[in-house]
């Protein structure tokens, strides 16, 4: 077994015999324990034969140290414990159950590493904790079975949820203020069939910064969809699966259109952000405050523009029609899989095809792909036989970036995230073309010079911001 793969076999119930500080202080990574002794790897140019003899008496166990290379371990160290490069010092500690803190810690490490899910999981044999980083979950820490109970009964009493209900799934929220953090927290509990699972969804609680340029936007995407989003009237929608930054999108919008002469009006699910001068309201379907009920309320309330979190439903898309209809900017959010699927998407909710093509200003189809690591990524000769089968590049490359892996991204090769966009502003053809019931509209958005996802995603990858493999669900030729 070489170095490589001797690192990566470390578990993560072994990563817990040491907090981050001190596996970062001695500089030593977990191999092996059992109940007389555990056995470390250290870097070699930090060996210590005294730091042997300092880790018994921290752990009451006999220390074997094993001497490898320093590449090795900085990696190992910079995969396994990882850090906030702005203040180590706050790292979470390993949960032992006599920790009070853990929770608080867990949260405010999550949200210095810029997740946006903490999973809190139950297995036969063992419970574990994962957060979300750039879309892709890590596995965090190992808790004791005997303390997951008090572990998830401490979250509902933050959220206010029945404590003594454990059969059905309940939501909650949290806010969050512990050393100088403040946010919301969407909390989730699911029963499973070993116990309860937990999901936090870390919420930013403050859109002031969100910038519309720095989104992923291209120039003349960026212009079509303006256009769309500054008219008086009609519906500006945004597709995409869970997960895919519309929320962040639409609040990027709301922050150009809050002037204050607008009402500006929004009902959502959760509310992920809070912008100063607009009216935000919370759904809440368990009193009958659902989208539908919302808008209808919404239109008794003055509203210059609306922002629905989700069409999910025909009562929700017939009273965002209606809206638009009578003079108010509608935003919102949809589920297809591209910018022009979504015409067909609200006629299939019974909404009439010339009323679509009245209303919609803009469609736009959205997703979310991880940028390479500017201080590892690794240049390599191009093969095209990697493409997926049948598509067929708009451009030849020869060289392309991998991901490689360093102390700035964690090893992973990636670090931050950039949307792609589908950007379709509906012009009186396109208009007439839905009112025809035509879906096949291809020729007409080429000559207009509209880039698909599948176009502007290989943009991405030709210009060595990502990889293919971040893009190869997109490339596909529509």
């Amino acid at each position: 077994m070489n170095n490589e793969e001797l690192i990566a076999t470390i578990k993560a119930e072994l990563l817990q015999i040491l907090s981050p500080d001190q596996a970062w202080q001695y500089r030593i990574v977990p191999k092996h324990e059992d109940a007389q002794k555990v056995s470390f790897l250290i870097d070699e140019s930090t060996f210590d034969p005294m730091i042997a003899e300092e880790l018994e008496v921290l752990l009451g166990k006999n220390v074997l140290l094993e001497k490898m290379a320093t590449e090795v371990i900085q990696k190992a160290l910079s995969r396994y414990y990882l850090r906030n490069s702005q203040d180590s010092r706050k790292k979470s500690q390993a949960y032992t159950g006599t920790s009070e803190d853990f929770l608080s810690n867990l949260i405010a490490e999550a949200k210095s590493l810029k997740s946006s899910d903490i999973h809190i999981e139950i297995y036969d044999e063992r419970c574990r904790v994962r957060i979300r980083i750039d879309g892709m979950l890590v596995e965090r820490y190992i808790l004791e079975k005997n303390d997951y109970p008090s572990m998830i009964n401490k979250i509902k009493i933050m959220s206010n949820l029945d404590i003594a209900e454990k059969r059905l799934p309940q939501d909650g929220r949290i806010f969050f203020n512990h050393r100088g953090n403040k946010f919301d927290i969407r909390v989730s509990v699911l029963p499973t069939l070993h116990g309860e699972k937990v999901v936090l969804r870390l919420l930013s609680n403050d859109a002031t910064n969100i910038d519309i340029t720095r989104l992923g936007f291209s120039e003349y995407d960026l212009k079509s969809y303006l256009e769309g989003a500054k008219r008086p009237h009609g519906m500006l929608l945004i597709s995409g699966p869970t997960g895919s930054g519309k929320t962040t999108t639409l609040y990027a919008t709301l922050k150009l259109l809050n002037k204050e002469t607008r009402n500006i009006l929004t009902i959502e699910d959760p509310i992920e952000y809070t912008l100063e001068g607009i009216n935000q309201v919370q759904l809440k379907e368990s009193i009958g405050l659902n989208f539908g009920s919302a808008l209808r309320t919404f239109l008794r309330q003055d509203p210059d523009v609306i922002m629905v979190g989700e069409i999910r439903d025909p009562d929700t898309a017939s009273m965002a029609i209606r809206a638009s209809l009578t003079g108010h900017l509608v935003l919102s959010t949809i589920h297809t899989n591209s910018a022009w699927g979504t015409i067909s998407r609200l006629i299939d909710m019974g909404i009439p095809s010339f009323l679509v093509a009245n209303t919609l200003n803009t469609t736009v189809a959205q997703r979310l792909v991880r940028t390479l690591c500017t201080h590892c990524k690794d240049e390599v000769a191009f093969d095209s036989v990697l493409y997926p089968r049948q598509f067929k590049a708009y451009r030849t490359v020869t060289r392309h970036f991998v991901p490689k892996g360093c102390d700035h991204c964690f090893y992973t090769g990636y670090k931050g995230r950039k949307a792609v966009y589908e950007v379709i502003p509906i012009d009186y053809e396109l208009a007439e073309r839905i009112k025809g019931g035509v879906f096949d509209v291809s020729a007409e958005l080429k000559e207009r010079n509209i880039k698909t996802l599948s176009e502007n995603a290989f943009e991405l990858f030709e210009e060595g911001l990502t990889s293919l493999e971040e893009i190869y669900p997109l490339l596909v030729n529509f």
